[in-house]
């Protein structure tokens, strides 16, 4: 196909090897359900459903027809002291969705800045309460909470971290991956509900006084998909509400039917104070991130201030954009309609469990991690060095897309995804484990 740049060399790629990449680029051209296309014509299953976010699969024709006709009608106002009605409509439409007492919703554009959007959220409230001292945040180990300088701090990827300190005042969990004593569990682990604990421990040690929050992820995506323990989250909400502590919970790859409900807190029966989304809010088609608020955090930072005066000062040029809301209430639409949000928990996700597992026993695999529609794949090293990109890009040559964290493949396909789909990633791993490790 004729290319409409003469050059790679004026895109800087995020997270990419960017010299290695421009000397064998990987260009997506389109897609569709399922399925990625190479501008050489290869169809490529796409088992990570782009980045964590096309939850109801490529190319809907309905979130792309809603955008084009928001973007005839309005296709841009300021969020700054003025509104609009598919704003509202989209805020109200969420929080259908939402555990019981999170209503209120901060919009971002991204799950990095609804992160930070949170972390200030949650100063803010205790400020409002005369509890200026609670400063600290408590993060976990292998986190990733975005690439902000909050998302950062809160953060436990070091090479997210390294070189771009100083960061905000934070302390973090031990993170809860335990492969010696839980291998190959059938969704959540039985053993680790003790490493909540650590969390009393670091209050005791900080002061529960200058503790704003804790934020977690439910499942860590980009740590390379950690199951809590069961019994885990409870344990947190518990110590959170003894110390009078925030308990946030990052569900930008959580949410939105990735577990099976339509948010990790819904799945785990567990409701933290605030949630924070993006990715499949809007199936990825246009950028937007949430903060879902629990009423009583909005209601004290609002009260707080007089009348006629602003009460938070924060906010993005593109908050609630209205494209990106209409993208979003599309989709909606589609979740609802399609049963998506619960699909993981049923039939599909119960073959989605027996699949991946039935690679147990295969040379070279030392552990397989499932819960709803979200999957690992933990190979062992070989002769000491990481083989996860190695996986990764020859599971791209077999026709599949996957991520590589370290030596583990995550997967997380779109929700549509059919046991066609399921038999041929296994059937993929089946002959890289031969040609590999046999």
């Amino acid at each position: 196909m004729m290319k409409n740049y003469e050059s790679m060399d004026h895109f800087w790629m995020p997270f990419t090897a960017n010299r290695a990449f421009k000397a064998a680029p990987r260009i997506i051209e389109r897609a569709e359900g399922m399925w990625l296309y190479t501008d050489e014509g290869r169809k490529i299953l796409d088992a990570t459903a782009g980045l964590w976010c096309v939850n109801a699969g490529h190319g809907r024709k309905q979130i792309a027809e809603a955008i084009a006709a928001q973007a005839l009608k309005l296709d841009y106002s300021s969020p700054f002291n003025l509104g609009h009605d598919i704003g509202f409509e989209f805020a109200e439409r969420l929080v259908k969705h939402t555990p019981e007492h999170l209503n209120r919703v901060f919009f971002a554009n991204s799950g990095s800045e609804a992160v930070e959007s949170a972390l200030k959220i949650a100063l803010a409230y205790h400020n409002a309460r005369g509890k200026s001292t609670k400063i600290r945040f408590i993060g976990r180990e292998k986190a990733y909470h975005g690439v902000n300088f909050g998302g950062i701090s809160v953060g436990g990827l070091t090479y997210n971290r390294k070189g771009f300190g100083p960061l905000l005042p934070v302390d973090h969990l031990p993170h809860t991956l335990d492969v010696e004593r839980n291998a190959f569990s059938e969704g959540l682990p039985p053993f680790g509900i003790e490493r909540a604990e650590a969390l009393e421990n670091l209050l005791q040690f900080h002061g529960p006084e200058s503790v704003a929050a804790v934020i977690v992820e439910p499942v860590s995506g980009a740590g390379g998909v950690i199951l809590p323990p069961v019994g885990y989250l409870k344990k947190l909400r518990e110590i959170c509400t003894r110390h009078d502590v925030l308990l946030i919970f990052d569900e930008v790859i959580c949410g939105w039917g990735r577990l099976g409900a339509s948010f990790g807190s819904v799945a785990f029966d567990v409701e933290p104070d605030m949630i924070t989304s993006a990715k499949g809010i809007t199936n990825g088609v246009v950028p937007c991130g949430a903060v879902f608020v629990r009423d009583e955090i909005y209601d004290t930072v609002v009260n707080s201030v007089p009348v006629g005066g602003v009460e938070f000062y924060h906010g993005y040029t593109y908050s609630a954009h209205p494209v990106a809301c209409a993208a979003g209430l599309a989709t909606l639409d589609i979740y609802e309609s399609e049963g998506l949000l619960t699909r993981g928990a049923g039939e599909i996700g119960q073959y989605w469990q027996q699949a991946l597992h039935s690679l147990k026993g295969q040379p070279g695999i030392v552990d397989v991690r499932n819960y709803g529609l979200i999957g690992a794949v933990q190979f062992a090293a070989a002769d000491g060095a990481v083989v996860g990109p190695k996986i990764m890009q020859r599971c791209y040559e077999l026709g599949m897309s996957v991520r590589a964290i370290g030596d583990a493949i995550a997967l997380s396909p779109p929700l549509i995804i059919e046991k066609e789909h399921i038999d041929e990633i296994v059937d993929i791993f089946g002959k890289i484990v031969q040609e590999m490790f046999a």
